[in-house]
């Protein structure tokens, strides 16, 4: 019956025993309903995501259910919501398309470079160097994955001397977890102290390099950029690269600075605890955060212990409850 909900017949279950025994902890509901314990407490998990269940006051190790016309109107609300978004995102998907289509269309004939496939990274290599030497007013850049390799350091060093020596402004962003790589620390405070701009992001959407505001550098498959990349020089699309970069950056950290919000919480530990919401498992935290999976549970460990919660699931409630997220 709540299937529409996104509740499925399980976790619909638990939250019927609940309805009907508010008193009852996980093992009474797996007792009931003849499941194991630890699935009972993932459709806890999920009926906590879902703001249908709340830490009882008298008992903080307890979960209370959320008044059916209360919470499941809630719960309608946010699908309708959700569903509006995703209509909108499926619109403006359709528009882009369409721009680029256009764009395309009308510059085939008369602009054939606007679009050129580099493959592999020697392609891509060569082609960096010569827009680095081009460049006269900006270059901005996304480096995701934290670490960076000694010989793209290597290779980088010169091209970003040169460029600042002529007056080029070079922004660049990296992933935070770059600060724990020695090497790739040292090249951002060498690269500070010629006059470039560092900032660093919890995640990162993909590698990206902008010069000029007239040419930008994609790769082919985010997920593995030796491939190679797409060089872009249509207007409409290096303007929207554009606009991605400076909204990344507007919400980075500064190199050298250690931001936390009001809470006391930084940009990871918020980035973390929305993944733990979002489902997403330590393993997977970890190659979004471009960081160990010791980091991500060392700092799950320690939110845990500052929200006294003694499971994630308790975590996530307090979190919400707190208005940290």
């Amino acid at each position: 019956m709540l299937d529409p909900l996104a509740l499925d017949p399980s976790t619909a279950d638990v939250y019927r025993a609940l309805l009907q025994h508010p008193e009852w902890g996980i093992g009474d509901i797996a007792r009931h309903l003849s499941v194991p314990a630890e699935r009972v407490r993932e459709a806890c998990d999920l009926l906590a995501d879902m703001a249908l269940l709340r830490p009882s006051r008298n008992h903080p190790t307890l979960f209370r259910p959320v008044r059916p016309e209360v919470g499941l109107a809630s719960l309608l609300a946010q699908t309708e919501a959700e569903l509006q978004r995703r209509q909108q995102q499926i619109a403006d998907t359709r528009a882009a398309i369409a721009a680029i289509a256009m764009e395309y269309d009308a510059i085939h004939d008369r602009e054939r470079g606007s679009f050129e496939r580099l493959e592999g990274l020697e392609q891509v290599r060569s082609r960096l160097e010569e827009l680095a030497y081009a460049a006269q007013v900006e270059c901005m850049s996304f480096m995701p994955g934290g670490a960076q390799t000694q010989e793209a350091m290597e290779a980088s060093e010169p091209l970003d001397r040169q460029a600042l020596e002529r007056g080029v402004h070079i922004r660049t962003i990296y992933q935070d977890s770059f600060r724990n790589d020695a090497d790739t620390l040292r090249y951002a405070q060498w690269l500070a102290g010629l006059g470039g701009q560092t900032r660093s992001s919890p995640t990162l959407p993909m590698s990206l390099l902008i010069v000029d505001r007239s040419v930008a550098m994609v790769p082919l498959d985010p997920g593995d950029p030796r491939l190679g990349a797409m060089e872009v020089s249509a207007g409409g699309i290096v303007t929207a690269l554009c606009a991605l970069f400076e909204q990344v950056w507007a919400v980075a950290v500064p190199f050298g600075e250690a931001r936390v919000d009001e809470h006391g919480l930084s940009p990871f530990e918020h980035e973390l605890l929305l993944m733990l919401l979002d489902g997403q498992t330590d393993e997977g935290a970890a190659r979004r955060l471009g960081v160990s999976l010791r980091t991500v549970r060392r700092t799950m460990s320690t939110l845990m212990a500052r929200l006294d919660a003694r499971s994630r699931f308790q975590a996530g409630a307090r979190a919400v409850q707190r208005d940290w997220i």
